[in-house]
């Protein structure tokens, strides 16, 4: 991986925007990079944009695309590096299922991120992003709050979606979690979902829209089996993760302590150890500030530490040891 593009993106006048030209790395530009390169050109939140592939061609045709290819350059200097780089998931393939091909990727390419970049924040959408979340942050000899994965930022919003259809109200009014593994043992938080602060119980007596325990259910198995059905149809998801990656690059950059469910480290959380998962965690320009506890209910909790055993398989398939921190 040896060609980097670098473009400087408009900036229109931001109050809240770095005082200081902010340079946003992206590496890999699949699908979700290129996408995710689109959405913070859009944004404004960056004065330079850094595509970075093994395919000079197409790191090239991305910048051209999105604006005009720009001198050579490296990830040297980057506020925050996106990962998005790997073997895509395949129709009928699990997130699980991609770890060994995409670990021998980081592997070659992590340490030379952090390397080069030893100050910078590093944030990974390559799936199972949990996983190589947990590698990057072995392999990089980052601190853990500045390994950031996307975790169940996009699950989270998709729940929130489906719960607004459901009771008829606006998105932004549903409080409510996707916690665990981005993937199949993903936990709906339904002790603290709420809708401008009432139980959904309680919202659904009080408006007459009752309760249905099937459509809930519902709800759940839709949000979790999502990409699933998008990959089936158009053979990968991006457009949603994209969007999810810049809400996070938001925070980080302008310093705005968003809670978000971002794949974090977690330490002695419900008997979970030494493991990346999705919990709400407040992100700051230093990346993960804190993880905000919740107070889960017996069988969140069973399911949270289910989902945490069986990443924690996972990663032992990969063979870290002490040696690699």
């Amino acid at each position: 991986m040896d060609y980097r593009v670098s473009m400087t993106a408009p900036q229109p006048f931001d109050p809240l925007a770095p005082a200081h030209p902010t340079r946003v790395a992206v590496v890999g530009t699949g699908a979700v990079g290129s996408t995710f390169a689109f959405g913070l050109l859009l944004s404004g939140l960056a004065s330079e944009i850094l595509l970075v592939d093994a395919n000079e061609r197409k790191a090239e045709g991305e910048a051209m695309d999105l604006m005009h290819a720009g001198p050579i350059d490296d990830c040297r200097g980057a506020a925050v590096t996106v990962i998005a780089a790997g073997a895509a998931q395949r129709p009928g393939e699990t997130r699980i299922d991609l770890v060994q091909k995409n670990a021998a990727i980081f592997r070659q390419l992590v340490p030379q991120i952090a390397e080069a970049n030893p100050d910078g924040i590093i944030l990974v959408a390559t799936n199972p992003v949990d996983v190589l979340s947990y590698l990057t942050w072995r392999i990089s000899g980052l601190p853990s709050e500045r390994v950031i994965g996307s975790g169940t930022v996009l699950d989270t919003a998709r729940f929130r979606m489906l719960l607004a259809e459901h009771y008829g109200v606006d998105p932004r009014s549903v409080h409510a979690w996707m916690a665990g593994e981005h993937g199949d043992t993903e936990v709906p938080v339904w002790s603290s979902a709420n809708i401008a602060g009432m139980p959904l119980d309680d919202f659904g007596t009080t408006t007459g829209i009752g309760q249905d325990p099937a459509a809930l259910d519902k709800i759940y198995t839709d949000t979790r089996d999502a990409a699933y059905q998008i990959i089936e149809r158009k053979g990968a998801t991006f457009y949603a993760v994209a969007a999810g990656l810049v809400r996070i690059v938001q925070a980080i950059l302008r310093d705005q302590h968003t809670v978000l469910s971002v794949s974090s480290l977690i330490h002695d959380y419900y008997g979970i150890d030494d493991v990346y998962l999705s919990l709400p965690a407040v992100i700051g320009r230093g990346g993960i500030e804190r993880i905000v506890p919740l107070g889960l209910s017996a069988e969140e909790a069973s399911g949270l530490r289910k989902s945490a055993g069986m990443l924690h398989e996972t990663i032992d398939v990969l063979g870290l040891d002490d040696a690699a921190r």
